[in-house]
């Protein structure tokens, strides 16, 4: 993900003749005892030296045998809620900055709290589905890997931010929604089934589980470690 510059080149080049410079010139003193033969010499190897170094550089910019070329992804976390999402989505995050690569979380839950008259009828639930998928998408286009966790219950939201990302990689996390249940301490399932809370999904309001993802996870078989394995074993044709 990064660029060696022109200046950086010079620096090195600069760095290292400055050393290749004097062992040049403390040689030719030792074989003609005259300090101004070594100097010369010693400038003018480096000088030609300093120019081919900064030409080799350059010329190896552009050339691609070797280099790898890393491609960002949007990674798109789908599932009910208290399945597990926002956990998985921090350690890929925390994944991928560890391998160096500029990456950026996007919690469905955190950015309602900034725009907290988003609300959760189907249209509601698409606009904010599609605002985050198109801000994925141009994270992806300046060089940032986006792992994003959304319940995004609907087959139409998901296809839309699909369509709009050069790699998208769908990771269902397919927690049972009784599992789901079980592990909610903030009661909302509760207060969904007692109708306190409308447009809840999976009680009053319907999840389209993925018909193909790249990635299924049902975090009752498996641990964040290994869950979070499964979904870099997918990205390495990327990184």
């Amino acid at each position: 993900m990064y660029k060696e510059t022109s200046t950086r080149s010079i620096v090195k080049a600069l760095s290292w003749r400055g050393l290749g410079t004097i062992a040049t010139s403390v040689i030719v003193w030792i074989f003609t005892r005259r300090l101004d033969v070594a100097v010369a010499v010693g400038g003018l190897e480096g000088l030609f030296k300093i120019c081919m170094f900064y030409l080799h550089e350059r010329l190896w910019d552009r050339v691609r045998i070797g280099r790898h070329q890393i491609e960002p992804v949007v990674v798109w976390l789908t599932g009910l809620s208290g399945s597990g999402k926002s956990t998985l989505a921090q350690s890929v995050s925390a994944a991928l900055a560890q391998r160096g690569l500029r990456v950026e979380t996007l919690d469905g839950d955190k950015i309602r709290t900034i725009f907290p008259n988003t609300g959760f009828t189907r249209q509601d639930r698409d606009a904010h589905i599609k605002r985050v998928g198109f801000l994925a998408s141009r994270l992806e286009q300046h060089g940032v890997f986006v792992v994003c966790s959304l319940v995004s219950p609907y087959h139409e939201s998901r296809d839309f931010v699909r369509k709009l990302c050069k790699n998208f990689v769908e990771v269902h996390v397919a927690t049972p929604i009784e599992e789901c249940e079980r592990r909610d301490t903030k009661g909302l399932y509760a207060r969904a089934r007692r109708g306190e809370i409308k447009n809840f999904t999976g009680i009053d309001d319907p999840y389209e589980a993925p018909i193909r993802p790249e990635v299924v996870i049902d975090t009752r078989e498996v641990g964040v470690e290994q869950a979070t394995g499964r979904v870099l074993e997918h990205l390495k044709r990327y990184i």
